[in-house]
């Protein structure tokens, strides 16, 4: 089933609405907010009738905030999907379905643990700290909801464990986070780049085996 809904952006005020376009919105009298949250409900809610879907950007992603309709739908909708959660049925589903869901968040960290260890690519006279490293950046990475670049399907997870590598270096290691960069297009790529450069060179370092100098920012950083 088809959903008849419009994409709008929300304005200074929380009735304060605009299409895409440009063009001023307000909501019918008969109309409702129901912020994001529970996708179940809103899901309903969609199939019942016209909603405006309120987005926002965030990076480069756009990110609903919540839904407008029409205010019956929406208690109609919290009213059968309460009754149906209700059930022993659900509950019983509930609990095969978060089951798997935490078994599949074990796999999927187990094997990220494993891609990162591989980008690491430590010198034997290092395992120790490799394993200490990738225990971090897993831990940070993998979270479901975490938006962090382990949880994109987009890219194959060896990238995805290349990348939360260098992010979690580029926190750890270097003034990035206190760092004033001017507000100039493509000037915080610029300086994540020379980071990341940074980054391999010290990473470098301990794939070679040799003698780790007291000062070295990913030695720090582990202890």
């Amino acid at each position: 089933m088809g959903y008849d809904h419009k994409i709008v952006l929300p304005g200074k005020t929380k009735d304060s609405l605009f299409t895409e376009s440009g063009e001023a919105l307000i909501p019918p009298e008969d109309w409702a907010f129901l912020p994001a949250g529970d996708a179940a409900i809103t899901k309903s809610v969609k199939a019942k009738g016209k909603v405006w879907v309120v987005q926002v950007r965030k990076g480069r992603r756009m990110i609903s905030k919540g839904i407008w309709a029409n205010g019956a739908d929406i208690l109609n909708s919290q009213g059968e999907i309460q009754a149906r959660r209700s059930t022993p049925e659900y509950a019983k589903q509930r609990t095969r379905d978060l089951a798997r869901q935490k078994a599949r968040q074990a796999a999927y960290v187990s094997e990220f643990f494993a891609e990162v260890i591989k980008f690491l690519d430590f010198h034997p006279r290092y395992q120790k700290e490799a394993r200490l490293l990738g225990e971090k950046i897993t831990a940070h990475a993998t979270p479901v909801n975490s938006g962090t670049v382990a949880r994109t399907r987009r890219i194959p997870i060896a990238q995805r464990a290349g990348a939360a590598v260098i992010a979690w270096m580029r926190h750890q290691t270097t003034a990035y986070d206190s760092m004033p960069i001017p507000r100039v297009k493509g000037k915080r790529r610029e300086v994540r780049k020379a980071l990341a450069l940074k980054s391999m060179e010290i990473l470098h370092a301990y794939r070679q085996g040799g003698q780790i100098v007291e000062n070295c920012p990913l030695k720090k950083a582990l202890a």
